[in-house]
């Protein structure tokens, strides 16, 4: 199994927009005749836990009880690049690889529900920004209403060129939210509004993309918990890249454009230069394609997409 990479938010669509990044981790299943045994390498390798509190183990287990289905046995090896605490959707890959898994393994399962593993992977992660982008690819909008919660993909213009900036320090998502006012004035509800409305287009299209990515509900609302973060977007933007907080931070993501100055460059080359000169020591400069199929499925003789 293949699950993405996602960056959520992407400035002014807090908690409905997320994008997926082809940074991946893999991770194998299998039922065993008893146990358990998870192995991590890579990412998270001798941190996090091997037994039952693993978040990937956790997820497995509830998508089990859903599907009234008791394993005797589970062995759990995962490859993991994505960055842990970063704010690029290592919790929502988890808990998406988890409950597919169960999902694939389960006898008599011919297909996976997608509207079910949305609706349980959205319970577990409380929101459904990264966790739709996770398994659905592209640019993912996301909601809730009566009738649960809903997503939809949507194709990424071919000129988006995502560059995330990753720094050594982390942030728990819950610090991150716990910082956010519970009432927001009217005036910057609507700016937002029409932000995360101009943010698809541009995405889209591939333009706009700096007007586009303003923001006034949430970003400068977590300066105290990442100030570093919020001075980089800060020099980001002045010098003209679509640079907002990544997730819940403290990563920066650069919706930068593919263009070509110079023939004997890649496209997108120069921009990279220019936004990791701009960020300096202390930041790793992660160019990455955009995903545009999310989570995928290998099973014995076929491979099946979350949808």
């Amino acid at each position: 199994m293949r699950v993405p990479a996602t960056s959520a938010n992407l400035g002014p669509a807090f908690d409905c927009a997320g994008l997926a990044l082809a940074r991946h981790d893999v991770l194998d299943f299998s039922v065993e005749p008893a146990g358990l045994t998870v192995e991590i390498r890579g990412v998270g390798a001798g941190e996090l836990p091997t037994d039952e509190s693993h978040l990937v183990v956790r997820a497995f287990r509830a998508a089990c009880d859903e599907l009234g289905w008791a394993p005797p046995g589970l062995r759990v090896v995962a490859e993991n690049a994505i960055p842990q605490g970063r704010g690029m959707g290592s919790s929502a890959a988890a808990v998406v690889a988890g409950v597919l898994a169960a999902w694939a393994l389960c006898p008599g399962v011919e297909s996976i529900d997608g509207d079910a593993v949305l609706r349980l992977t959205t319970e577990m992660e409380g929101h459904p920004d990264n966790v739709a982008a996770c398994l659905l690819g592209g640019l993912t909008l996301s909601w809730t209403g009566e009738g649960g919660v809903g997503a939809d993909s949507l194709p990424v213009h071919e000129d988006v060129l995502p560059v995330v900036l990753v720094p050594d320090a982390t942030l728990s998502t819950e610090v991150a939210r716990g910082l956010l006012p519970e009432v927001v004035p009217h005036a910057d509800a609507a700016f937002n509004a029409g932000r995360s409305a101009l943010l698809v287009h541009a995405l889209t299209s591939g333009g706009l993309l700096l007007e586009a990515t303003e923001d006034r509900l949430h970003q400068q609302q977590r300066r105290a918990a990442m100030p570093a973060s919020l001075d980089l977007v800060g020099r980001l933007r002045a010098a003209g890249h679509a640079a907002v907080v990544s997730g819940a931070g403290p990563s920066v993501l650069v919706l930068a454009r593919r263009t070509v100055r110079s023939a004997d460059r890649e496209p997108g080359a120069e921009e990279v230069g220019e936004i990791t000169a701009l960020a300096g020591r202390g930041w790793s400069v992660l160019p990455l394609a955009v995903d545009p199929t999310g989570a995928r499925v290998d099973r014995p003789g076929r491979q099946v997409s979350s949808r």
